[in-house]
């Protein structure tokens, strides 16, 4: 080999190794950047302070501070709306659920009940509560949703989209790119709310994108261009074939679904044959 191929060889191995090194450091920056962005948001002591005009719903509390009075509330609401969908499962989600519901991690919106001239009561009933998280998601900051749940009287009632409405607002302010939620297959109601009147969408992680067979569906809705393309499965739908592909997620809970095909294949399964 000729003494100026040798040193041309050499020069594109030392360019090779000086690229690696840049991208592993940039990929090291970008995810510093992003755990100093869950950091912050999760340093904030109150996430209402930034929107005064919600103050009336209460401050926003931790999961290792609760109450015991607000672990009990919490845990009948749960059982109240969540039992059914879980089934038999749900003894064992239970438990998984207390243990998350203390988590230092965990941050809680509640709603109480008062009268329409009485000043907020921090003693008086829950009716609602939303648990939530900041962490990450396909290398992106994201609000995860954990729960919100209502009382099944005051359900419908425009308190849930309400409160979604405010995740939204402290997940843009604290610079996530995306909320985040899991729903359960069998629980009609929330995939509905979620997916119709709220309009999320499916999740590029969602069991039944990746192939995977599972009882829920992860839902979500991201703010930017890049979070769209690396969080969010992208169907452009009628009202029609949107209704329908809200069928299929309900009536076909034991077959995998591929949402990321053209609406076409989505009739495979021969009970969502219209």
């Amino acid at each position: 080999m000729e003494p100026e191929e040798v040193l041309n060889t050499a020069s594109s191995t030392s360019n090779y190794a000086n690229t690696r090194k840049m991208n592993r450091k940039e990929i090291l920056e970008t995810k510093r950047a992003i755990n100093q962005i869950i950091k912050s948001a999760s340093a904030v002591k109150d996430h209402l302070s930034l929107f005064p005009s919600f103050r009336s719903y209460s401050r926003n509390e931790r999961g290792d501070k609760l109450t015991s009075h607000l672990k009990k509330c919490i845990q009948a609401l749960l059982k109240e709306n969540m039992e059914g969908p879980y089934g038999s499962e749900w003894p064992t989600e239970e438990k998984v659920k207390r243990k998350e519901m203390v988590s230092p991690d965990a941050r809680y919106i509640f709603v109480h009940s008062a009268n329409t001239n009485e000043m907020l009561d921090r003693n008086a009933p829950i009716i609602g509560f939303v648990h939530y998280r900041f962490t990450m998601e396909e290398e992106m900051p994201v609000l995860y949703v954990y729960e919100l749940q209502i009382e099944r009287c005051i359900q419908g009632k425009g308190i849930g989209k309400f409160l979604m409405q405010l995740i939204e607002l402290i997940a843009k302010k604290s610079r996530m790119s995306a909320v985040v939620l899991t729903v359960q297959k069998t629980n009609l109601l929330a995939l509905n709310f979620y997916l119709t009147k709220l309009r999320y969408n499916l999740s590029s992680i969602s069991p039944s994108v990746i192939g995977v067979e599972k009882s829920y569906e992860i839902l979500c809705r991201a703010f930017d261009h890049e979070a769209k393309a690396k969080l969010e499965v992208h169907i452009v739908l009628s009202n029609f074939q949107f209704k329908k592909l809200f069928f299929l997620i309900i009536v076909c809970n034991h077959h995998n679904i591929y949402l990321a095909s053209n609406i076409s294949h989505l009739h495979a399964c021969g009970c969502c044959e219209s």
